[in-house]
């Protein structure tokens, strides 16, 4: 229109030059954490539709970026190329920080049982099977009790009942019965796996169920061991199923934000950071799964008192240190810590005679059981 303003282009061409490129970097950078977090199909299971996605989320977040950092570059701005690396360097790594690791926790790839079984380690045990509140069916295996008391032994994120042989070949000879269950997705047992154990509450709760029916299990003597994420879910079943009567929790760090917020005491701003982090981290994961955030391990810990709850943190590692000493400063008279050697849920192999002596002394008392 003559003595007016052209506004013939197309909307595009109309859009600030700054929204394009920020926006092409934001869905670059999330199409790459995309592609980070199922990244793990691609290792474990070849190629599948998942992998696939993996493979080209993670190709078209490069192009994106790539992109938009040339168009930042190209605009010859001082400023624009002072921050153009930094800045997508940032983006990139709070999105894999965040995004990917929600990804990775809730879209997992099933783990495989393996060839061991405990008839490899001479024990005498059935095939199980308990079903969950919503009906998911879990895998396990069972070796009866010889003293009337029995334990759920719960393996970590992405292990299987067989990663847990060596420490029910101890409780068992100490005439523990042993309930070894796959999580659900895991393995043999259905369901969608969540590797941050949020599912743990219900898969726990089943396995206690079974137990409870057994002949050879004398008055609810029922207590849970667990690994890693086994350990984090038996922290929450145990302050939502008053039958569990003990827990030992070995390399339980933190299945929530609020499990990190001792991090900004130890740390200042560096904890502070992560802490907001895991905020996103956790905010996310709760987009992609249709199970609810649990309770804090803190506030789990303190709900199960005073029935006790054993932690077993690796001496060496300063995030589980500091989680176990978080966790028992919610409930100093029901929580005990052990700092034992051997790393992240080593330390029967580090210290097989401690191991033994602690956590089978624990669950006698705990129990009412006596050699």
């Amino acid at each position: 229109m003559a003595g007016g303003r052209d506004d013939s282009r197309p909307v595009l061409a109309r859009v600030p030059v700054a929204i394009v490129v920020a926006l092409t970097l934001v869905v670059g950078a999330t199409c790459l954490a995309v592609g980070v977090g199922l990244a793990p199909h691609l290792a474990k299971e070849g190629l599948t539709s998942t992998s696939a996605v993996a493979v080209l989320a993670a190709l078209a977040g490069l192009v994106l970026l790539v992109l938009g950092f040339r168009s930042m570059w190209r605009t010859g701005h001082p400023v624009a190329r002072l921050v153009a690396a930094p800045l997508v360097i940032v983006l990139v790594a709070t999105a894999a920080l965040t995004l990917g690791q929600a990804v990775a926790a809730t879209v997992v790839p099933r783990a495989a049982l393996g060839d061991r079984t405990p008839a490899s380690l001479g024990l005498r045990y059935e095939d199980v099977t308990a079903r969950t509140a919503d009906g998911v069916r879990l895998a396990g295996w069972y070796v009866p009790s010889a003293n009337g008391a029995a334990v759920v032994l719960c393996p970590g994120a992405g292990s299987t009942r067989s990663s847990v042989l060596d420490r029910a070949a101890v409780l068992a000879k100490w005439g523990y019965g042993v309930l070894m269950v796959d999580a659900r997705g895991h393995d043999g047992s259905e369901g969608r796996a969540m590797d941050f154990g949020w599912y743990g509450d219900q898969d726990i709760r089943a396995a206690v169920d079974l137990l409870t029916r057994r002949s050879d299990v004398k008055g609810a003597r029922v207590a849970v061991v667990g690994l890693s994420m086994g350990g984090e879910e038996a922290i929450g079943a145990f302050a939502s199923d008053a039958r569990i009567k003990a827990v030992v929790a070995e390399g339980a760090t933190n299945r929530v934000a609020g499990d990190k917020a001792w991090l900004s005491d130890e740390l200042g701003l560096r904890g502070l950071l992560q802490e907001q982090l895991d905020r996103l981290t956790y905010g996310a994961t709760d987009l992609l799964t249709p199970a609810s955030p649990p309770p804090t391990l803190r506030a789990s810990a303190a709900t199960a008192a005073p029935r006790p709850l054993l932690l077993v943190a690796a001496a060496d590692s300063f995030e589980e240190v500091g989680a176990a000493r978080f966790i028992a400063a919610g409930s100093p008279g029901s929580v005990t810590v052990w700092l034992a050697p051997g790393g992240h849920t080593g330390a029967l192999a580090a210290a097989p005679v401690e191991w033994q002596r602690r956590v089978v002394r624990f669950l006698d008392a705990a129990l009412g059981v006596a050699h």
